[in-house]
């Protein structure tokens, strides 16, 4: 069986143009992505992926309509209070790379609260590359 890596990088793309293909609002294409996401973290445990990072939001996501950008931002709340049981269960971590101050207050306040409660983890990490780039 081959090795697995230590560190996967996913880039999360797609998923206004997977809902426009089916004739739904780009917003469904982002939280069918955000279920996604949790299956791939859910393989990730299992496979023993130390570390995995997902791109989730690039600085030039910004330039998005607002409507769209603050669905963005809800799904990152709502992502982060239900993903959080699962951060324990699996003590995994959560980090966060980029310009977080540029996020929505609300969001800062969540990620904040996480990365805190799982900071003392270290059987795995969960990096989220948000407003970076």
């Amino acid at each position: 069986m081959a090795k697995l890596p230590t560190h996967v990088a996913i880039i999360m793309d797609g998923n206004g143009r997977w809902a426009k293909a089916r004739g739904l609002p780009r917003v469904k294409g982002h939280e069918e992505g955000a279920e996604s996401i949790r299956t791939v973290l859910r393989t990730a445990r299992k496979a023993g992926v130390k570390y995995l990072t997902l791109y989730a939001f690039s600085v030039e996501n910004w330039s998005r309509p607002d409507a769209e950008v603050k669905a963005l931002m809800n799904l990152l709340v709502t992502f982060l209070k239900r993903e959080e049981k699962e951060l324990h269960a699996n003590t995994t971590r959560l980090r966060v790379i980029g310009r977080t101050s540029d996020l929505p207050e609300r969001a800062q306040r969540e990620l904040n609260r996480v990365m805190e409660a799982t900071s003392h983890y270290d059987e795995a990490q969960l990096v989220l590359s948000l407003s970076y780039g």
